[in-house]
């Protein structure tokens, strides 16, 4: 373990025991079981339960009917990398220097730094069994890898992308990860993630566990299960995709939503389902290329609704009341919660997100919903509060009204100079209080 990080788990995560023995040992014993699983480039409309007709999602679609299906779910990034880190560290992406992509051709040496404190150390620090396997994309050498960052096991890639057969990424450099070594593995990438999940499943102990099982797809390349791969290590490196994206595209939703089927049917065989909070969501919109937003404008890469929206389940048997909410949630409202939920008490953790059991257990009021929350990639930003939302590209700016536009079609600023003010007041005391170096 990183020396540095010593003192932060000896810190952050405590009880208050008093000599209670017994009620800690009922805490453990109520502790539930953690299970991320996080779809890459997923958009708001990919799902069937999100008003998708052209896809067979069975599972998701389950999922969503027992547990809590958010409308107003965000990611904290507009591209991959932010979003990742924002749902480990329960913080802003810009507050722990992850603005944009963690590139394979250029970020090679640098990453989230170490002495960043994660959802896995929080865990760990509190005798669960921590693994990852899949996308990891927080950094590409060991001491910026997930070992570091408080995973027990770690299987996957480390990249933004691989070849779904070959697991070569886009500079051409084989990319599949066992530990800290690179060991070659032959499978298809949402088959193998999803039968690594299935194995540590069946060999946990009796101690909880965080299962974190971020997918690659279906992000770029375009493959379906059958298809070969299309990336080589030779000085051939090939680019070909089939032809028919769209096609591949589906089989590659499929497959995924094949696999967290699997997921919860060994939960269930293992009678661990009521005993283990499941979330589901994607970490930005779907491409500009395939995929769909539903009716939101923007896409992967834009702070337009498009590019954030995205699906967003909670599901907890037996705690987690079925319904739709349509609450505002962003990804780094999940740290804070999962601790709330492990009734863990926490010294100075400087999270930005918000705890939501109240919202996921209905046992209190759920919390107000009018917190200003922002988004920033390169010249884009946004500030949004309750049903207003502010746009700035460059020199331009809007105002919407998402509860009248959610398509942000008509900029109102001009009607409502106030909000619009008010807004723009609070994303530039946001952003002078950013005091991380951005590295990506």
């Amino acid at each position: 373990m990183n020396p540095r990080k010593i003192c932060v788990l000896l810190m952050l995560p405590i009880f208050s025991t008093c000599g209670e023995n017994s009620k800690r040992n009922q805490l453990t014993e109520l502790r539930p079981n953690i299970v991320l699983i996080v779809a890459d480039d997923m958009g708001y409309g990919d799902l069937g339960c999100y008003g998708n007709s052209r896809f067979d999602t069975p599972n998701i679609d389950s999922l969503a009917a027992g547990g809590l299906r958010l409308t107003d779910y965000h990611s904290n990034g507009v591209v991959c990398s932010p979003t990742r880190a924002s749902l480990l560290t329960g913080r802003y992406p810009q507050e722990v220097g992850i603005e944009g992509v963690v590139t394979a051709k250029t970020h090679r040496h640098t990453g989230m730094q170490p002495n960043v404190h994660t959802l896995a150390e929080l865990l760990k620090g509190n005798g669960y069994q921590t693994a990852l396997f899949g996308k990891w994309h927080l950094g590409y050498s060991p001491e910026f890898g997930p070992l570091e960052q408080g995973f027990d096991t770690f299987e996957g890639f480390v990249s933004g992308n691989i070849d779904y057969q070959s697991h070569i990424d886009q500079e051409g450099i084989a990319d599949w990860w066992n530990q800290d070594k690179l060991i070659p593995e032959n499978g298809y990438l949402t088959d193998l993630i999803t039968q690594r999940g299935l194995q540590f499943i069946n060999q946990v102990d009796q101690r909880p566990f965080f299962l974190y099982l971020p997918h690659g797809a279906p992000h770029y390349p375009y493959q379906g299960p059958e298809d070969p791969a299309i990336r080589t290590l030779d000085s051939s490196f090939k680019r070909q995709e089939r032809e028919d994206v769209d096609v591949a595209y589906k089989e590659m939703i499929q497959s995924l939503d094949s696999g967290v089927g699997q997921i919860l049917s060994q939960l269930k065989q293992k009678e661990l389902l009521k005993n283990t909070l499941v979330i589901f969501c994607s970490d930005n919109g779907a491409s500009a290329r395939v995929g769909s937003n539903g009716l939101f404008k923007g896409h992967k890469g834009q702070v337009y609704e498009g590019g954030h929206r995205v699906p967003g389940i909670f599901y907890w048997e037996g705690k987690i009341t079925p319904g739709v909410s349509d609450q505002l949630v962003l990804s780094m409202d999940i740290v804070p919660t999962v601790a709330d939920l492990l009734h863990l008490d926490i010294i100075n953790p400087n999270w930005s997100g918000r705890n939501l059991t109240p919202l996921l257990t209905g046992n209190r009021p759920a919390p107000e919903n009018q917190r200003t929350v922002f988004w920033r990639f390169k010249d884009q930003k946004a500030a949004r509060k309750g049903k207003w939302k502010l746009i700035a590209i460059g020199e331009q700016h809007a105002l919407y009204d998402l509860e009248k536009d959610p398509e942000e079609t008509t900029d109102i600023q001009s009607l409502f100079p106030e909000v619009f003010k008010t807004l723009m007041q609070a994303l530039e005391r946001w952003e002078s209080n950013l005091t991380e170096e951005i590295r990506a």
